[in-house]
């Protein structure tokens, strides 16, 4: 009989500990017989779980929101751009190119357009203007200068946006390497389909396809992921349809 009471006693400490006082009695707060109650396991992991959910929605929720003024920034500077060049069908193999005038306008009014500008979002006072004669067909290094020109005096662009910023983009130094002293007579340059008049220095597809790619997942898949969360968490209606079926399940059914 002891025994099974010294056992009980282990199993409850609340119980035992109020079984040592007078009947009638009471423990206060400033008593010394007072002992407050050790949370369970349970109890802790729940405090554990609320904390990190608290936290948790805390970094979820601000990610989405920088997911979405970082996929409206990136609409201008990638995804723009890319579908123009998507849409300007580039060759992917390169002709033949010669530079036919290099000028180096100054005030705004002479750089109406410009073959390379630092900077996609601000007018320029000073710009190079460069236009070439094109060959369509294959670069080949060392080959000579063509006799015949299919175009003439078109429009040379660093890259299909024509801007670009540093130090990735140099129109000094862009400038210098086709239009210098020691730039070569003729060099590789890639036109457009759709526009004729437009031929540029440096193109890629695969460039050009990876990153519009990367700007529409990443933002979208980060905004998707974080408000699905939120919403299964914080929304009694997700959370209802997600867990119908616990639901119904933790009912006894009639037969029971």
């Amino acid at each position: 009989m002891s025994t099974l009471s010294r056992s009980r006693a282990s199993l409850s400490p609340a119980a035992s500990e109020r079984s040592t006082l007078p009947m009638g009695e009471s423990a206060g707060p400033g008593s010394p017989a007072f002992k407050p109650l050790e949370p369970t396991r349970e109890q802790l992991l729940n405090h554990f779980f609320e904390r990190f959910k608290f936290y948790t929605s805390l970094c979820l929720g601000t990610s989405a929101i920088l997911a979405v003024f970082a996929f409206l920034f990136l609409i201008p500077f990638v995804v723009e751009p890319a579908i123009q060049t998507i849409l300007a069908e580039f060759v992917p193999e390169a002709g033949i190119c010669s530079v036919s005038e290099h000028v180096h306008a100054e005030t705004l009014t002479n750089c109406t357009w410009a073959s390379c500008r630092e900077g996609c979002t601000t007018a320029h006072t000073k710009c190079h203007k460069i236009r070439v004669n094109l060959a369509r067909k294959p670069f080949v290094e060392g080959a000579p200068v063509p006799t015949e020109w299919d175009e003439t005096d078109l429009r040379f662009l660093i890259n299909p946006e024509g801007c670009g910023y540093p130090p990735r983009v140099n129109c000094s130094v862009f400038a210098n390497d086709y239009a210098g002293p020691r730039a070569p007579k003729i060099f590789p340059c890639y036109y457009s389909l759709t526009r004729p008049d437009l031929v540029v220095a440096r193109y890629s597809w695969e460039s050009t396809v990876r990153g519009l790619i990367l700007a529409l997942v990443l933002p979208t898949t980060v905004f998707v992921f974080s408000l699905s969360v939120l919403a299964y968490w914080h929304c009694r209606c997700c959370n209802k349809a997600c867990n119908r079926r616990v639901h119904a399940e933790s009912f006894a059914s009639k037969e029971e």
